[in-house]
């Protein structure tokens, strides 16, 4: 076997990064320890041909071929590529452009251009999948940025897309504008039984979920109400599942969340006021909780409260208790930050914060990766170090089982077989 010096693993590395060419060679990765998605091994190698683990356990029984390219990670974790379950690439930080001025006066085009980059920087950040949730006006062009990392045009995380999303008339769209004046809603609208169109067209259009908002606010009013109708959430589930689909819900509110929960999504996003109640429903319904943490903590930060200086604001605190009660109740965490609220690349800071939320390390980690697989069925694919998934790898300095922070002291990237990142 080879074993490549510094300099040479770099060069390894940027060719198979520049050019994202498929790797020739068995690569065997011997770390100080392995997450394989679940638990934790030290004395561990993986093995990895083209695009898939092909063997992985105790490093003196992993037998490579002659020639295969042997890769001594001292004081380095491997870990199952990380997956982001709550992300907008169409969209950036709130303080750089707000979001109604995003929505309303920036070009599609424009908003592209910034999203190759959005997903190239995901992707050497750790996050080799994505589910992003809503093109925030932008139509079906989450569609399209899907189709140009899978045929290797650009660089970027495997995704999951919601398309244009929807919202029920009147509450949800930029505002302060004439009302005699049709402005871009950043979603598509839909009541009633017409619900079952528009979840059929997003679904044609290439929507591999169906993303509905439970509740919003309504008009000028800054309360935050359900939308739609318990009739309407069932029509939409209904709908998508006989196209294959999960439908996920934002939702914020106890009602909205009831709501959302008794049609049969399959994930609540944010459950800011979330109640015992709802989350012994959520546990027994086997509904799984993304509370993006981090977009909370950004618009707090936003705002202009420097840290030591405030009292920590209602928000925030709101967002600590309804986590804990998520977790005293059982329910299944996702890890999902809304990033594009906060900046790409910047995906780690959720699991920091679930981190000094309450959760372990370790479950979050395990979130991060196989339960976040299985929760959005991308189990058969990644999620996990075990023989014949993909080759979605990441290596880091440290042991983020002890310090989840390390998640940022990346050593080296890898997605289906090729390594993008020194």
């Amino acid at each position: 076997m080879n074993t490549l010096s510094s300099h040479w693993l770099a060069l390894v590395f940027f060719i198979c990064g520049a050019f994202g060419s498929q790797a020739q060679t068995q690569f065997l990765l011997v770390p100080d320890r392995v997450f394989d998605g679940e638990q934790v091994h030290t004395n561990w190698a993986v093995l990895v041909e083209s695009d898939q683990i092909t063997a992985t356990g105790p490093a003196d029984q992993i037998k490579a071929k002659p020639g295969a390219t042997f890769l001594r990670l001292e004081g380095c974790t491997l870990l199952p590529g990380l997956i982001e379950g709550h992300a907008h690439l169409l969209l950036h930080p709130y303080n750089e452009t707000p979001w109604d001025d995003q929505v309303a006066k920036e070009s599609d085009a424009l908003r592209v251009a910034r999203a190759t980059v959005h997903a190239r920087k995901t992707l050497l950040a750790g996050f080799t999948s994505i589910r992003d949730l809503g093109s925030e006006g932008a139509g079906y062009a989450d569609v399209g940025l899907k189709t140009a990392i899978s045929e290797g045009i650009i660089p970027g995380p495997r995704m999951l897309v919601a398309g244009r999303a929807m919202v029920a008339t009147g509450s949800y769209g930029p505002k302060g504008f004439d009302t005699d004046f049709t402005v871009n809603l950043g979603a598509e609208a839909a009541d009633g039984d017409d619900v079952i169109r528009v979840a059929r067209d997003q679904m044609g259009k290439g929507a591999d979920i169906v993303k509905v908002y439970a509740d919003y606010r309504w008009g000028i009013n800054r309360v935050v109400l359900p939308t739609f109708s318990q009739h309407e959430l069932s029509l939409i589930v209904e709908t998508a599942r006989s196209g294959g689909r999960p439908v996920v819900a934002h939702a914020s509110t106890a009602e909205g969340m009831r709501r959302a929960t008794l049609a049969g999504v399959e994930t609540i996003e944010h459950g800011d006021g979330g109640t015992p109640e709802v989350f012994r429903l959520m546990k027994e319904k086997g509904v799984a909780l993304c509370p993006t943490l981090a977009a909370s903590d950004a618009l707090n930060q936003y705002k202009g409260w420097k840290k030591g200086e405030e009292p920590e604001p209602a928000v925030i605190r709101l967002k600590r208790e309804t986590f804990k009660e998520a977790l005293k109740a059982g329910v299944t965490i996702c890890a999902g930050g809304d990033v594009g609220v906060f900046a790409h690349g910047d995906n780690v800071r959720e699991l920091e914060l679930m981190v000094n939320y309450g959760m372990s390390p370790a479950d979050v980690l395990r979130s991060a990766t196989s339960i976040n697989a299985r929760v959005f069925h991308m189990d058969s694919l990644v999620g996990k170090i075990v023989a014949g998934l993909k080759a979605d790898l990441l290596v880091v300095k440290g042991d983020p089982l002890k310090n989840i922070s390390d998640l940022r002291k990346i050593e080296f990237v890898m997605k289906d077989g090729v390594i993008y990142r020194n």
